[in-house]
């Protein structure tokens, strides 16, 4: 690799800003927040990204289930266009 023309790869500590679980990665993200971790070697401190959303609290890794509102999106889109012609059958 060139030097000097690559971002910093370094371990990086993601929290979920919904269930506060955290975890250790490396990444290229810049962030001027910090957090202390425990590790084998103790304490270390480790830049933070708060992240909205992460396996942790995502409705397709929590087995949750989203309600859609779908004839509500039926009605809106028929109040803004319109219906043009009747259906023929």
């Amino acid at each position: 690799m060139k030097p000097g023309i690559h971002p910093d790869y370094r371990p990086v500590v993601f929290q979920d800003a919904t269930t506060g679980t955290t975890f250790l990665t490396r990444s290229t993200v810049t962030t001027s927040r910090t957090i202390d971790i425990e590790t084998t070697d103790g304490v270390r401190t480790y830049p933070l990204v708060m992240a909205e959303v992460t396996a942790d609290s995502h409705p397709f890794w929590t087995g949750e289930r989203r309600i859609v509102d779908a004839a509500g999106q039926v009605e809106k889109f028929r109040r803004r266009y319109g219906q043009s012609h009747p259906a023929s059958g």
